[in-house]
């Protein structure tokens, strides 16, 4: 399993440009199975068609999509997820450039302590409540899991500043375990496309969960994710470029 650094490729396409997303990609790994990630729900044949032409051609626009965040190992990429929350990746990347430099393992951070990472985090919202639990959750690492992050969700649960969310995005980014961590982009992307009626993330992800062709299951989050970023906005929604939009049930509302 290769867990190297990840960050975005350099390429000609600029970050507004509906295909932005497939410049988020590495070499295409062979298919493998998955372990699944819960009860799968039946749908009407056209739907099932419908979700599956959704997620195909996603699958060619990146085939295989990954953070946007910068880590080292499995400790970095904990932290900067923690990080991460209400806060862009981009701010995250641009603190992490320091910060790993001198603290990527959790005996290092430890050793930093509250006082000596709050300056390098002071750029990224909530930086005071984030560099006590990033201290908190790197000597629970030393002290009750041999200084490794725990590749079990309720052991990540359990750490300080660590959500069902952060949990699931590094536990699928690690290829550990299907998981699709449902932000403001992936909930209102699911929305918009009717995958999900839910009214809160922890649902919406059910219903994602149940649907998203198993194959992709792994790869649904990060695409959901960037198509919220790059294409389906807020506010101004590129219907018109969008790669999906003849299996968009919204697409009306916005043209």
């Amino acid at each position: 399993m290769n867990i190297g650094v990840r960050r975005p490729l350099h390429s000609n396409v600029g970050a507004g440009h509906p295909d932005a997303m497939a410049a988020l990609v590495k070499t295409p790994p062979k298919a493998k199975p998955k372990t699944k990630g819960g009860p799968r729900r039946r749908l009407p044949p056209a739907e099932k068609a419908r979700v599956q032409a959704i997620f195909d051609h996603f699958a060619e626009i990146a085939p295989s999509p990954h953070t946007e965040l910068t880590f080292k190992n499995p400790f970095t990429l904990l932290v900067a997820v923690v990080l991460s929350a209400q806060a862009t990746d981009v701010s995250v990347n641009k603190a992490g450039v320091k910060l790993f430099a001198v603290a990527d393992t959790p005996q290092k951070m430890l050793a930093l302590g509250v006082a000596g990472l709050t300056p390098l985090i002071a750029s990224i919202g909530l930086y005071r409540t984030k560099a006590k639990n990033v201290i908190n959750l790197s000597r629970i690492l030393i002290e009750q899991h041999a200084g490794q992050v725990p590749l079990e969700r309720e052991a990540l649960q359990a750490l300080p500043g660590v959500g069902r969310k952060t949990a699931s995005v590094v536990l699928n980014e690690l290829d550990v375990e299907p998981a699709i961590a449902v932000d403001t982009h992936v909930y209102r992307v699911a929305h918009r496309l009717k995958l999900s009626k839910g009214k809160t993330p922890d649902q919406v992800e059910a219903d994602l969960m149940a649907i998203v062709p198993e194959l992709y299951l792994t790869r649904a989050h990060h695409w959901l994710i960037l198509h919220g970023r790059y294409v389906c906005m807020a506010r101004k929604p590129r219907c018109e470029v969008c790669r999906i939009a003849q299996w968009c049930p919204s697409r009306a509302l916005f043209l």
